[in-house]
């Protein structure tokens, strides 16, 4: 049977159907577990020891438990993780009539795997920006779990050589998914309706898959799901904060959008929020001491969560055979020479004593050498802050999919040792 981190899991990823929903939903746990949401635009609070407190920035969000002893002398214990995943957004103008039927343009976000979108019942989620009340924009979260939805296949009789040479789809021509008849009403009509009437001023929404989360396989050894890249990441981290003891070091977990597509935005792991985030917390800490962020630096350490290639039974061929990580393996260390993930040997022997220390085994993983490694979030916050960063992650399959595959009992095992290493060890 499914454990309980497993089943709280696939909860958080149904609550979670797009990036702004995974930070509510992290938020409303924070709350629920005694944290305070800060104003970014609010003067400074000072920062007491034991102080639980977040603050949100679009679809991400920093939350931290601050230490008993500076940042300066404990540094900061830092999980970062992504809340965007792959998928199919609406376009600002997304009308179109073909064939008598109407239909809803769309742009591909991130590297979707394409085919998985095909013949499925897709639902609506995201944010919208409506006028308020004081006829000021206003950001209200939608979700439609309604099958409104479907980009249907070609039938193979129109294309008979498809299971010979793969399915080739225009993105521009072959994604827009039917919605209805042609003369129902346009987009912005149908969403203020859903929205109770709002006027619509703009939305961040894209297509989402309705089938619930799972445990599957026959022993239950799988879990079957949406965005588990890279959100088991976010419900992990979320986790050991809220499980971890009060430490010396000043407790953090960061979680931040727009990975999927280079990370480069206001709210992305390559813009301040970070940065700037840590920094607060340091220059008003009650036990501030001179030198700051230059001394917080090197005692400081940053895991980056992202998940990890698991070996494929019928693709052996694409792995590298000595680093074919398992699922249900443990944590996966992510190492790659040229940096495209930010784990080094010191950082790798942090990591294995931390699993050590709480019986939880370890693998490896490097890209074969002769294909193009991805990268994460570790590189880019390990180069914009000096803080030594290792990338690790649960090994899962169909990366990208609509619907991925990973392990039932990996979560619980990455649990341990993240807990662990927030207390400061």
């Amino acid at each position: 049977m499914p454990d309980t981190v497993t089943a709280d899991l696939l909860k958080f990823i149904e609550a979670s159907p797009s990036p702004f929903h995974c930070v509510a939903e992290t938020a409303r746990q924070l709350l629920e577990a005694g944290f305070i949401e800060i104003d970014e635009a609010a003067a400074p609070i000072e920062v007491t020891a034991g102080q639980k407190a977040f603050v949100r920035r679009s679809g991400s969000l920093f939350a931290y438990c601050a230490g008993s002893e500076s940042p300066a002398s404990a540094g900061f214990r830092i999980l970062g993780a992504h809340t965007d995943s792959p998928n199919l957004r609406i376009k600002p103008r997304p009308d179109l009539v073909r064939a008598g039927y109407q239909q809803w343009g769309v742009e591909t976000y991130g590297g979707v795997l394409l085919a998985t979108w095909m013949d499925r019942d897709l639902g609506l989620s995201g944010r919208v920006h409506v006028r308020g009340a004081d006829g000021k924009p206003e950001a209200r979260l939608f979700r439609c779990d309604k099958p409104i939805a479907r980009i249907p296949n070609l039938a193979i009789h129109l294309n008979r050589g498809v299971n010979n040479t793969g399915l080739i789809l225009d993105k521009q021509e072959h994604l827009p998914p039917m919605v209805g008849l042609e003369g129902v009403e346009n987009f912005s009509e149908w969403l203020s309706k859903e929205m109770g009437g709002a006027e619509i001023l703009s939305w961040d929404l894209g297509l989402m898959d309705l089938q619930p989360p799972a445990v599957g396989g026959i022993d239950e050894s799988f879990i079957f799901a949406p965005r588990l890249d890279n959100q088991a990441s976010c419900y992990v981290s979320l986790a050991a904060l809220l499980a971890a003891k009060p430490a010396t070091c000043t407790q953090v977990i960061a979680f931040f959008d727009h990975e999927e597509i280079g990370s480069r935005s206001h709210s992305g792991a390559m813009g301040a929020f970070l940065k700037d985030s840590l920094a607060r917390i340091e220059r008003n800490h009650v036990s501030s001491e001179p030198g700051g962020m230059e001394r917080a630096i090197p005692n400081s350490k940053l895991v980056s969560l992202d998940m990890a290639h698991g070996i494929h039974p019928n693709y052996i061929d694409k792995h590298e055979p000595n680093h074919a990580p398992a699922l249900n393996g443990g944590p996966v260390i992510k190492e790659h020479v040229e940096q495209r993930y930010a784990t080094d040997g010191e950082s790798t022997a942090w990591f294995r004593d931390l699993c050590r220390a709480q019986n939880v085994p370890c693998q490896d993983f490097v890209i074969k050498t002769n294909l193009a490694c991805g990268s994460t979030i570790g590189p880019i916050s390990a180069g914009e802050l000096g803080i030594k960063t290792i990338d690790i992650g649960n090994a899962m399959l169909s990366m990208h999919s609509i619907r991925e595959q990973g392990g039932a009992h990996d979560t619980a095992y990455l649990l341990k040792v993240l807990v662990h290493a927030l207390e400061g060890n």
